[in-house]
């Protein structure tokens, strides 16, 4: 999967560069709404669960059809943007990512949770795509020695997305659940559940429509990436880049990182509405994930400032170690200490990701392509992992299930202090 390092092709010279704030902007927009998106599924989850019922293990699904996707669908998605060009990509990603919101309409309508699940996929897909294309231009609005800071602007702006939508999400959703129990029957109460999820994802299908057309009549700088012939990648590149044992346990990392941040978000407002933990309703507890993905975002400015001191190994192992701490007290303890406990893992999942994917592929010179096309593949610890922690919670137990994101966290400790050295 070519998708890396970009080379911008300007006609305007540098001296007469246009000004490409608007689009800059709406590029940013586009990091808000996949972050948002997929923050939204940890509301999706509880509440899907209630209306059909669902084990631990069937719910979380929900995240392994999500971030299935991003596994099956990042190479097709590579070629796919290689052939149209970037900004198409773009716009190609926000209508398929609008199909899978207006899927939700029929699943609902029709009360069945496989449609669901194939809305999330055909969503996530949508999303991948946008991924695949939106960097490089946003790295191309500008100047090249400012391309940095306006990367790290946009995943701030995806940072509040997750921040912002489980409040949207508790309003629109679980508290309007909330609000309409009385005088139904049980059917009636199903279908009226099912349908609750029908307007928040119509707006959402709006939004991204309307972005789509924004990005089709804008006026942005033509993109090409370098290619090398296939045969020539597979013999010098693909064996080349897992030869790097730093890089493969990074992609463990990623893998394992992933897995637990997701897991956790998922199981929050069931784990706060067990009777031992806070006894909180949905429709509350549905707020307080705010804090859990809130924490990252404020956790990215506290750790850029210590990184710019201390050893990036050395802060990664010091927040997994503080990460497995937390969550081994969540499991050990009640109330309000459990509660804010759990919470608090996402302050110290903030730099985890950038920070393993920078020392994974640290030195890796002409293999630097492939490495990040591996670990962007191993985002699907996403979907793998919360399963695999909702199998726990059905036979073990809610609270003692956080035992998988636990391990998770050692094994990120492990390769902070010594997995990501490099070995000659």
């Amino acid at each position: 999967m070519e998708i890396s390092s970009p080379q911008l092709v300007r006609a305007p010279s540098e001296s007469s560069q246009p000004n490409y704030r608007f689009a800059l902007v709406t590029l940013t927009s586009l990091f808000f709404i996949w972050g948002f998106i997929t923050s939204l599924n940890d509301i999706l989850i509880p509440h899907l669960k209630n209306v059909f019922s669902l084990t631990f293990t069937q719910a979380m699904l929900i995240q392994f059809c999500f971030f299935g996707a991003y596994f099956i669908v990042s190479w097709p998605a590579g070629v796919l943007v290689s052939r149209i060009g970037y900004k198409r990509g773009i716009v190609v990603g926000l209508v398929i990512a609008a199909l899978g919101c207006l899927m939700f309409y029929p699943a609902a309508s029709l009360q069945v949770y496989n449609i669901f699940l194939a809305a999330l996929f055909v969503l996530a897909s949508g999303i991948t795509i946008l991924q695949v294309s939106a960097n490089p231009y946003v790295a191309a609005l500008g100047s090249e020695k400012t391309s940095s800071s306006r990367l790290t602007l946009t995943q701030a702006f995806n940072s509040l997305g997750t921040t912002v939508a489980p409040w949207f999400g508790t309003l629109l959703i679980l508290g309007a659940a909330a609000a309409s129990v009385e005088n139904m029957s049980a059917a009636e109460f199903k279908a009226h559940e099912a349908e609750l999820v029908q307007f928040p994802y119509l707006l959402l299908m709006a939004a991204l429509l309307v972005l789509a057309g924004i990005m089709a009549i804008l006026k942005l700088p033509e993109i090409s990436s370098h290619h090398t012939p296939e045969s020539e990648q597979t013999q010098s590149i693909s064996r080349s880049a897992w030869s790097y044992p730093h890089l493969v346990l990074g992609a463990v990392g990623i893998f394992v990182y992933v897995g637990a941040e997701v897991s956790i978000g998922s199981f929050l407002v069931s784990f706060l509405g067990e009777p031992e933990i806070a006894d909180m309703p949905e429709s509350m507890a549905g707020h307080y994930i705010a804090y859990y993905w809130g924490g990252a975002m404020v956790g990215r400015f506290i750790g850029a400032a210590a990184m710019s001191r201390l050893a990036a190994g050395k802060v990664l192992a010091f927040n997994a170690l503080c990460s497995i701490i937390l969550v081994i007290v969540a499991m050990n303890f009640s109330g309000q200490l459990a509660m804010w406990a759990i919470l608090a893992v996402g302050l110290f999942n903030s730099i985890m990701f950038p920070t393993i994917f920078t020392l994974a592929l640290k030195q890796l010179k002409e293999c630097t392509a492939q490495g990040s096309g591996i670990l962007c593949l191993a985002i699907v610890g996403g979907a793998i992992l919360p399963l695999g922690q909702g199998m726990l919670a059905d036979s073990i137990g809610l609270q003692e299930s956080f035992i998988l994101p636990a391990l998770c966290y050692l094994f990120i400790a492990y390769y902070g202090i010594w997995g990501s050295r490099i070995k000659s």
